[in-house]
């Protein structure tokens, strides 16, 4: 089996890379020859991604975050797209976003985890696609695996991104800390969500989340029921209510103990419609993708069933 590791070289603080001779041993353990691309920039790891799989290469590893793990599984969908090439994505998780990893039970021990992607049988998982409105006004569009969402979640990732602790403290106490900071400078904001063909939902909100996965944030359960190979999103909108009670209820998130809190609703559908009601500049909400935040909505969301080979 040809392997290919697409390894983001500054996640976690650079802690892979630190300790490269260790994880290439264990690799070689598992793995036999594989061969070693690293990302320079964002973006990289879905350009790397698709020219292994093109070169017919059968599982492509991403080493970092969850942001390294979305761009790379973004990567195989387009080879399968463009060049008929199918890859199964491992995970070799580190970063301050673990959140997908977090929901397949994954352990953060190295040789562990490459023991378990040796030894796993390939299977069908999900994907979502989104598109959406880029920082420059033009219309994108990428693949997701975990969870697209938009609001409060936008503006919390790219305040992780940018902060200067990113990597040195746990990624749970950082996006609380930037959730609870961020929510308070935060204005609600009004907008049409409509699911499959059901009437629209308006809703001045602060979340909005289109869930494959269960996990974001760092550990948050936003969506508990959520399971990769259903053929459907979990939807879950966070509505305006008193500011100090829901950052005290931002707790219940850890736990996915929300699903009766009465500023939540939770739908299921295939394709969500987000759109802005109103004035669009005051609520052209930010989206987050898999942890990195693009742009903003008007979006789209369309479930991609068993479009992924997972082996983990």
């Amino acid at each position: 089996m040809k392997v290919g590791v697409v390894l983001n070289p500054i996640a976690g603080g650079g802690r892979l890379k630190q300790h490269w001779p260790e994880v290439s041993a264990s690799l070689k353990r598992h793995f036999g020859d594989f061969e070693l691309r690293e990302t320079q920039a964002e973006g990289d790891a879905e350009r790397l991604a698709l020219d292994l799989a093109a070169s017919g290469f059968e599982l492509v590893i991403a080493a970092g975050g969850d942001g390294t793990a979305s761009e790379t599984a973004d990567g195989l969908l387009q080879a399968f797209q463009e060049h008929g090439r199918t890859a199964a994505l491992g995970l070799l998780p580190c970063g301050t976003g673990i959140d997908f990893a977090r929901g397949l039970g994954l352990s953060d021990e190295v040789d562990l985890t490459l023991k378990r992607i040796a030894g796993a049988k390939a299977r069908k998982v999900d994907a979502g696609r989104i598109c959406y409105i880029d920082d420059h006004g033009a219309l994108a569009s990428r693949h997701f695996i975990n969870i697209a969402s938009l609001g409060l979640s936008g503006a919390t990732d790219r305040a992780v991104n940018a902060d200067k602790r990113k990597g040195k403290i746990s990624a749970k106490a950082l996006f609380y800390w930037r959730t609870v900071w961020e929510f308070m400078r935060y204005r609600f904001q009004d907008v049409r969500i409509t699911v499959d063909d059901g009437d629209p939902v308006e809703a001045r909100m602060a979340l909005v989340a289109v869930a494959n996965g269960k996990f974001f944030g760092g550990g948050m359960m936003i969506a508990p029921d959520a399971e990769l190979d259903d053929g459907q999103f979990d939807i879950v909108i966070l509505r305006a209510a008193g500011k100090l009670r829901l950052i005290w209820d931002i707790r219940l998130l850890y736990g996915g103990r929300h699903r009766n809190h009465p500023a939540i609703t939770i739908l299921r559908g295939k394709k969500v419609v987000v759109e802005p009601l109103g004035d669009v500049d005051k609520n052209g909400a930010l989206v987050d993708i898999d942890g990195e935040s693009p742009g903003r909505i008007p979006a789209t969301f369309e479930i991609l069933p068993g479009a992924l080979t997972l082996r983990c």
